[in-house]
């Protein structure tokens, strides 16, 4: 009998190891973040003034969570005494004090004295308000309403500062297609005495008719697209006076159509500074307007490049001092720092760094150090640094391997830290720039512990120039060394995009790991030349030849994989979205018989359809570059479709427009050529929401399905 208990105990332990294993599927693969499968992020907020944070919990706000004993500041439920309609407690607050909350709730910026359980002020708006922007100093919200914009205050919910007729006229809103770091357009004083914004006149932009199929008949809904090479809008900025109620316009003549953006203030709010961008971005002047008056004070510099300039930065100003300020420029073929002063034309480089910085947080409370967050010397992770501005000194605030997202006390005393890297989900720390103490707030556990999963790995390629090429690649759970796997090249491949990285699963997606652990497939991904974070030339290898240089790295790529015995060569497949999807097409139909099966999604298939902002730097003008964009259009390619193509978009899609998709098809058509296509109905560029499970269900069957 004694001798039948090991069996015995085996097979427990073996059958209750298989029970444990959990599976995943699909649906909750796409859907992870709502399904609580990827890493615990708790929202973070400093109180201004202080070294004090918040973090929202179990309906109570915490300081200084986990770090320290004291009572909630309050709770959901002092809340709703003050405000009965609130439901649920606010995601983040607006700001936070050491008195009171902002927040939004029902069109109404609701300012809450948690100290007497009160509300000390109420600012409402229209229901139909977008674009909104509180300041504190104001207490005021700005805000939009179709192509107009205005400000509300506490005894007045609707101050129209402009009030224009002509729907060509759009203020407050971003502008150039939110290209060149624009990403809103309204921009209050330091102080919220002024309101700066950005006005665009799209009088000469061309329309693109969507079609809304929700109504019956369908409707058409038109928008302005500026295509490749064709009238663009007319750039202006406008400054609101909260006092005067006034507006003055800075004294720019864009009739050539060039940009404005990197909008900055002076911290004494007398001065404007934007910088002014060719319409063929090669040239930008960074110029200084008065505020008062609108009047241009001077051109403080001026940067050029035979391929483009992209200033995507705002003038930093350094602490107590209205004339010197620091710029990031790429000017020197990596991202770094120059200090000026308004007061006279010398610059000082401040960083030679051969690495990318990506972003000024902020100063030391000394005033001394600049905080900024860069690569460091390795491009698929994010550090923080502290700068010594007279000397240059540079300390690493951040020395965990990983993707670090840091955020600076408001007295500069401390940091937020929060890091992943390849095996660490989330790790999220307290330090001190003083005295290098650190304290973790918490730890973020592993949320797909116990599931059967691939295994993410980092490699390392050379380029035909030498250059390195990151890489990722998921093995199939179970790995076999001695089987041979079919693989999915994921592809993006574009600008301002990076897809390996040191972050939690490398920068993978659930689905990924999902094609690995339950479709034994191999699923690789590789940054090439144009994408983020390496530099100038790096990225400018793409200029007036997109797909060139990208599609060499992806078929180095290739080589790579056939290298490995355990890849089965001849069955490889490759699925990308947008830039990625014009990629895939790239791959699929100029280089047949090396997929068998690729899906494209959302696809540029010929740059004169894209919008001038962004084409017109990478590839000029169509006028200017007709051998660049014939080369890269896929059209001229069809006749050489050798295995599965499905084509995917989103039917109202307002940035790669149907028409790409819509005129390639007909390319197959007249060529014989039989393609596969679906449409999303009413889906924008990318299928988001529930649907994003259909999606990724129908890429990945076909993929499954016809890579054979």
């Amino acid at each position: 009998m004694k001798k039948l208990i090991p069996f015995v105990l085996l097979l427990f332990v073996t059958v209750l190891t298989a029970q444990e294993v959990k599976h995943l599927n699909l649906e909750d693969a796409v859907l992870g973040y709502y399904k609580g499968l990827y890493p615990e992020r708790k929202t973070i907020q400093w109180i201004e003034n202080t070294d004090d944070f918040i973090v929202s919990e179990n309906d109570q706000v915490q300081v200084n969570y986990n770090l320290s004993r004291r009572p909630a500041l309050f709770g959901l439920e002092d809340l709703q005494k003050a405000i009965p309609s609130l439901k649920s407690m606010p995601r983040s607050f607006s700001m936070i004090t050491s008195e009171t909350v902002y927040f939004d709730h029902n069109n109404t910026m609701i300012q809450y004295d948690y100290l007497d359980k009160t509300i000390s002020s109420e600012i409402k708006y229209s229901e139909n308000a977008e674009n909104t922007e509180f300041n504190s100093s104001a207490n005021a919200v700005a805000y939009t309403i179709e192509n107009n914009l205005y400000v509300a205050t506490a005894s007045n919910s609707m101050i129209a500062v402009t009030s224009s007729e002509d729907k060509n006229i759009v203020s407050g809103q971003a502008i150039a297609r939110s290209e060149m770091g624009i990403t809103k357009g309204t921009f209050w004083s330091p102080n919220g005495n002024l309101l700066a914004f950005y006005q665009k006149d799209e009088t000469n932009v061309t329309e693109y008719p969507l079609v809304d199929v929700t109504t019956t008949p369908a409707t058409l809904n038109n928008i302005k697209y500026p295509m490749n090479g064709m009238g663009s809008e007319i750039a202006k900025a406008g400054i609101y006076s909260m006092k005067n109620n006034s507006v003055v316009y800075l004294d720019i003549d864009t009739s050539d159509e060039h940009y404005i953006t990197n909008l900055s203030w002076s911290p004494n709010e007398e001065n404007v500074f934007v910088a002014e961008v060719n319409r063929d971005q090669n040239h930008y002047w960074f110029t200084m307007y008065d505020a008062t008056t609108g009047k241009k004070v001077k051109t403080l510099f001026e940067e050029k490049n035979d391929k483009w300039v992209e200033p995507e930065h705002t003038a930093v100003f350094l602490p107590n001092s209205n004339t010197e300020f620091l710029w990031l420029s790429e000017r020197d073929g990596f991202m770094n720092l120059y200090l000026y002063d308004v007061n006279n034309e010398n610059e000082k480089q401040l960083t030679q760094f051969n690495w990318m910085i990506k972003s000024i947080l902020g100063f030391d409370e000394s005033g001394k150090n600049v905080i900024v967050s860069g690569t460091g010397t390795d491009a698929r992770e994010t550090k923080a640094f502290k700068i010594n501005l007279k000397n240059g000194k540079i300390t690493i605030l951040t020395s965990e391997p990983g993707v670090h997202s840091v955020q600076l006390s408001p007295n500069g005393n401390y940091i937020i830290d929060s890091y992943s890297s390849l095996d660490v989900p989330r790790v999220v720390k307290r330090k001190s720039l003083k005295d290098n103490n650190e304290a973790t707030i918490y730890t973020a556990p592993n949320p797909i512990e116990g599931y059967q999963l691939g295994t993410t790995e980092m490699v390392t390629l050379k380029a035909n120039d030498g250059s390195d090429l990151y890489g990722r690649i998921i093995k199939p759970a179970n790995f076999d060394a001695n089987k041979k796997y079919p693989v999915l090249v994921y592809v993006y491949g574009g600008p301002h995009a990076q897809m390996v990285t040191n972050s939690w699963l490398g920068g993978s997606n659930l689905w990924m790991q999902w094609m690995a652990a339950e479709q034994d497939y191999i699923l690789f991904t590789l940054d090439n030349h144009g994408s983020a974070h390496r530099g100038f030339e790096f990225e400018s290898a793409i200029h007036r030849q997109a797909g060139e240089a990208e599609m060499e790295d992806q078929l180095l790529g290739v080589d790579y994989l056939k290298s490995l015995p355990y890849v089965d060569g001849d069955r490889l497949a490759v699925h990308g979205w947008s830039y990625g999807g014009f990629m895939t097409n790239s791959l699929m139909l100029r280089h047949p018989g090396v997929f068998t099966t690729a899906v494209a999604g959302g696809p540029v298939t010929d740059w004169k359809f894209y919008e001038v902002m962004y084409s017109e730097r990478y590839m000029d003008r169509w006028q200017d570059n007709e051998a660049g964009f014939e080369k890269s259009r896929i059209h001229n390619y069809v006749g050489n479709l050798d295995g599965k193509l499905l084509e995917i978009i989103g039917s109202v899609d307002p940035i790669v427009v149907p028409q790409h998709t819509m005129t390639l098809l007909q390319s197959f058509v007249e060529n014989k050529k039989q393609v596969d296509f679906l449409s999303y109905p009413m889906h924008p560029h990318n299928v988001r929401g529930t649907d994003r499970a259909h999606l990724m269900k129908k890429v990945l069957d076909y993929v499954i399905e016809n890579n054979q």
